[in-house]
């Protein structure tokens, strides 16, 4: 395999996949995906009720942002995050096309501030009032999480709640939480809170004893024991009835950063989902790099390029579609609309906008492609290969067919591009090989085999079955005629 040819395949190889993390989930088994695919289902998890776009545009922000900058959470236990609200919740069930949508809008985008990531936790109701980062996590430095008003939750119009306990029964909730209580909570005071008006110390009392805690340490240790749906906030008042406690208050959550229901309400009056992010997260900036880069859009009549270097970079757009019309005549399917290409003036700002490793020419989601400055490539005498490896991405990803096999993809597109010499015995790659990016070797291997494999099916049944099962599905006796090793 030549050089050319090398860096053709390793820009294929991290098209569909991009950055990548590691979920457990509930079920104990581990799997790598690739970033958009978490985010859109942390979209199912967090927010698959929202009304609005927009806002479903900024938790897909706010929730890229998070798995960047947290990402390698549990790494000590080999994954990066859990699928519960301790990192986000993730659901493996298949998102709706509208939070897909939400993701892929805002592909790649994160919040910066000071050149980093953002930290953006994200509350589901703040009750009216945001809390102060430093209240819940004391050694984060977050100026961009302070205390203020959100009219906006307060017109989303949620009610306050209402909830009590018996006096053993918190006790005991607490002992099975490890956490020091009097024998029985018969009365419990708020002895200082925070500057949003939450409560942070309590004082439990009863049978003659007295014992101060945290108040988050109250809220997680009932919602453990008791249901979630207790005391659902620190925003409370408390006090003793009939033998009970009883709390009554606003919110859920711990309220910092982005109030999902204020964020709706935004998203239903019009704002747009910077808006949003800009009055959650004060002084963060949205974008694809932590350097702001000045782009300048060129329109062309299928597809639009965006380039800080218009002068220099123009010819590319013709090219792109002189390559997309080829390609679409080449399959008999119609090229997309709205396909966006972004061309990065340095390596730097395209590393930091992907995450990707120096060996990836290219990245792309849905109809966006972002590719390293032309003229790296073209010193590489890779600029057209690696074009033409994106598009074709792009129009198969736009005809596949819900749960068509990575494998074949992938195959699909390195068969169109680069169709492999006969004799090579076929196999089917693991979805493992094929979605790391760590190792380019083992890419390469993984991305030949998948070529191999689509040219022995083509060879088989012909290339016009094999374009006709990337919308309908492959037909499991189809794959069984692989040879697999």
């Amino acid at each position: 395999m030549n050089a050319l040819r090398l860096v053709a395949l390793l820009a294929l190889a991290t098209s569909a996949n991009g950055q990548t993390v590691r979920v457990r989930q509930a079920s104990g088994d581990i799997v790598d995906l690739p970033i958009e695919r978490y985010v859109a289902g942390v979209l199912v998890g967090e927010s698959s009720v929202f009304q609005s776009p927009a806002a479903l545009r900024a938790m897909a922000v706010a929730a890229r942002t998070y798995a960047v900058r947290m990402r390698g959470r549990h790494a000590a236990e080999g994954y990066d995050f859990c699928t519960t609200t301790h990192c986000q919740r993730w659901e493996s069930t298949p998102p709706v096309p509208r939070l897909t949508q939400a993701a892929a809008d805002t592909a790649g985008e994160l919040l910066w501030f000071a050149g980093k990531p953002a930290f953006t936790p994200y509350t589901r109701d703040c009750g009216g009032r945001s809390e102060d980062a430093a209240a819940v996590w004391p050694d984060l430095a977050a100026p961009y999480l302070r205390v203020h008003d959100d009219p906006y939750c307060g017109r989303a119009g949620t009610p306050p709640w209402q909830w009590s306990c018996g006096a053993r029964q918190m006790a005991d909730a607490l002992l099975r939480s490890s956490l020091r209580t009097p024998p029985t909570v018969e009365h419990v005071a708020i002895a200082a809170r925070t500057a949003s008006g939450r409560a942070e110390t309590l004082v439990l009392a009863g049978g003659g004893e007295s014992v101060r805690l945290a108040a988050g340490s109250l809220r997680f240790a009932l919602g453990r024991e008791l249901g979630w749906n207790t005391v659902r906030s620190d925003l409370y008042q408390v006090h003793s009835e009939g033998g009970r406690i009883v709390f009554e208050g606003r919110g859920s959550g711990h309220g910092v950063g982005l109030c999902q229901l204020g964020a709706d309400r935004m998203g239903m009056e019009g704002r747009t989902y910077r808006d949003i992010l800009a009055f959650y997260y004060p002084g963060t900036r949205t974008g694809v790099t932590a350097k702001e880069i000045p782009w300048q859009r060129i329109g062309g009549e299928t597809m639009t390029l965006f380039t800080a270097n218009p002068s220099q970079d123009g010819a590319v757009l013709a090219l792109a579609e002189r390559l997309l019309r080829a390609a679409a005549q080449r399959t008999g399917w119609r090229a997309p609309q709205r396909v966006e290409i972004y061309l990065y003036p340095d390596l730097d700002s395209f590393r930091n906008a992907t995450g990707e490793p120096g060996w990836v020419a290219a990245y792309t989601t849905g109809a966006r492609i972002r590719l390293q400055p032309a003229e790296t490539l073209r010193s590489r005498g890779a600029l057209e290969s690696t074009l033409r490896h994106e598009l074709l991405h792009v129009l198969v990803e736009s005809q596949a067919r819900t749960g068509l096999p990575f494998w074949f993809r992938e195959g699909v597109v390195e068969y169109l591009a680069n169709p492999p010499a006969p004799g090579e015995v076929a196999r089917i790659p693991s979805d493992a090989d094929l979605r790391q990016t760590t190792d380019p070797a083992r890419a390469r291997r993984a991305y030949e085999a998948s070529a191999h494999a689509v040219a022995d099916i083509a060879h088989r049944y012909g290339e016009a079955a094999v374009l006709s099962w990337v919308a309908r599905g492959l037909p499991p006796e189809v794959t069984d005629a692989v040879t697999r090793r």
